[in-house]
């Protein structure tokens, strides 16, 4: 798992530094419950309720920031724009199952899904970030409702 002292010298590396904003919302992912899932505004919202304000538009930066290194999991989900998660190594790898009409996610392992991703990149000299998969279907509550009465 990422640790302020992780990023910092992953940052270092590529050049950028660990504001206290960064390591803000790194701590925000960490201590995230399991299995939920936060966009860009609902994090806005939830420093906002904290005391800790950080401009929205900083937000966005950070999260496509860590998304592309790797620390967090960019997902698309029913309701039209991105959610984040922070980014977990084997076993705690998983994919998701989300309802297009109700947006339910249910999370699920593949470890057939992670071994085809991590032999694709390999294959062509591609180093393995993250590797998911998304299944867009209706729940059965939601089949039960489309059903004429």
């Amino acid at each position: 798992m990422y640790t302020a002292n992780s990023l910092k010298a992953e940052l270092n590396d590529r050049g950028w530094r660990l504001t206290p904003q960064r390591e803000t919302i790194l701590n925000v992912f960490q201590d995230l419950q399991k299995g939920k899932h936060l966009s860009a505004e609902d994090l806005y919202n939830l420093l906002e309720e904290k005391g800790e304000p950080i401009s929205l538009s900083t937000i966005y930066r950070t999260v496509k920031l860590m998304a592309r290194m790797g620390i967090l999991r960019e997902l698309e989900f029913a309701e039209g724009h991105k959610h984040y998660e922070l980014n977990q190594p084997y076993p705690y790898h998983h994919h998701h199952l989300i309802c297009v009409k109700c947006n339910k996610t249910i999370e699920f392992k593949s470890d057939s899904v992670l071994k085809i991703g991590s032999k694709t990149a390999k294959k062509s000299g591609f180093h393995l970030l993250d590797c998911q998969l998304s299944i867009h279907a209706i729940c059965p509550q939601c089949q039960r409702s489309l059903l004429p009465t």
